[in-house]
């Protein structure tokens, strides 16, 4: 009887610690998501290398606070990139839903893309920034590009297919129009003396783009005009 009796405190023990464990677990998940809040909204307000101090100044913390919620500032960093990423993601992926004309659902990625990066240009930037090791930063950086490209490729297959062609080029066609957008605007943001308004850029990328899927059509002997309707080319 006894012997149950303690198992039974056991339990009781063991339950009430691993709810502490949970209660702690869900406080340094919050903290660690307001941190990166703020560290986000530091870079927007002071830029690209905004130190961890500012980051706790924001929410009244001790910068060691800060460190207890990370293993170091190239941890902090990389979830910094991943929130920054969500936030393009959120503006970007539903322009990438083929819809109106072929012409139009350019455009419309273009102008998503470049809206979100002239309303945060220093998130942009701290994608960018640091050259951070593979498998740190980088790896963010780099699989959202994947991610863009494999979406983009996916819309290009589709299109290849309902023509009666080979859709084998589609990725490599997707991932060179990515990179090459990424390059542009990345130079654009340089801040060249001469450089395009925005929206003398967004005409060149559309333009580009277009004048990049048309020349590989027309190199197998597929006509598509601009203005065609994307409802034609993918069923819907």
């Amino acid at each position: 009887m006894a012997e149950t009796a303690n198992r039974g405190a056991e339990v009781e023990r063991a339950a009430e610690v691993d709810g502490r464990s949970t209660r702690w677990n869900a406080h340094k998940a919050r903290r660690q998501s307001d941190l990166i809040d703020a560290a986000v909204a530091a870079i927007e307000e002071d830029g690209p290398g905004v130190g961890v101090k500012q980051i706790a100044d924001r929410l009244g913390l001790p910068r060691s606070v800060v460190y207890r919620h990370f293993k170091d500032r190239a941890d902090l960093d990389e979830l910094i990139r991943r929130r920054i990423v969500d936030s393009l993601m959120a503006d970007l992926a539903p322009t990438l839903e083929p819809g109106g004309t072929v012409i139009e659902a350019i455009r419309r990625a273009v102008d998503a893309y470049l809206g979100w990066v002239r309303r945060h240009p220093r998130l942009h930037a701290f994608l960018g920034s640091g050259a951070p090791a593979p498998g740190e930063g980088a790896g963010v950086v780099a699989g959202t590009k994947e991610a863009i490209a494999v979406q983009v490729g996916d819309v290009f297959s589709v299109v290849l297919k309902s023509l009666g062609e080979d859709s084998a080029s589609a990725p490599s066609l997707a991932v060179g129009i990515v990179g090459f957008v990424d390059a542009t605007v990345n130079h654009w943001l340089a801040g060249e003396p001469q450089r395009l308004t925005g929206t003398q850029l967004a005409e060149l990328l559309t333009c580009s783009i277009w004048s990049v899927l048309d020349g590989n059509l027309r190199a197998l002997g597929v006509e598509l005009a601009p203005d065609r309707p994307m409802s034609d080319l993918i069923g819907a």
